[in-house]
């Protein structure tokens, strides 16, 4: 049996009740259709930095090339937990041979458009590695093309 290749993905993609809401966002073709193929190394950032589920709604704020992560109502800064916990995180993803990271749209921690804080580390730390939103996966060309990177 061949190696399945390991690609890193966000938690709540998985069906993982993970979300500020404590809902999921589970992607049937990541799933289904890519998940016979694939090792999931799974992260939810906001989780697995210390945030409860439930939790209030973050966003980010201030400087689009270094946003901070703030809770919505209150006016909570949780960049500095996030930063702390992902260069520890991004440490242990050096040793596990990744081939690539399917990331959940919109999110502040780990959204690509605009970067979320650990997407952001992720792609500073791990360049050459393709970098790809679950909603930009329904693009067949998109989709093809991250799937011909990630067995590069």
């Amino acid at each position: 049996m061949t190696e399945r290749i390991k690609v890193l993905v966000s938690a709540c993609l998985l069906g993982e009740k993970v979300r500020y809401d404590g809902g999921h966002k589970r992607d049937l073709f990541l799933n289904e259709t890519l998940g016979p193929f694939v090792e999931w190394v799974r992260v939810c950032p906001e989780v697995d930095c210390g945030l409860p589920v439930p939790r209030e709604p973050m966003r980010l704020v201030g400087d689009p090339e270094h946003p901070h992560l703030v809770t919505s109502g209150t006016g909570i800064d949780h960049t500095e937990r996030m930063e702390r916990w992902a260069k520890v995180r991004l440490d242990e993803l050096s040793g596990v041979d990744l081939c690539g990271y399917i990331c959940k749209k919109d999110s502040p921690s780990c959204g690509m458009e605009p970067a979320g804080v650990f997407t952001r580390m992720f792609i500073e730390r791990f360049n050459l590695l393709p970098v790809e939103e679950e909603g930009r996966l329904a693009d067949p060309v998109l989709c093809e093309r991250f799937i011909r990177r990630v067995k590069a």
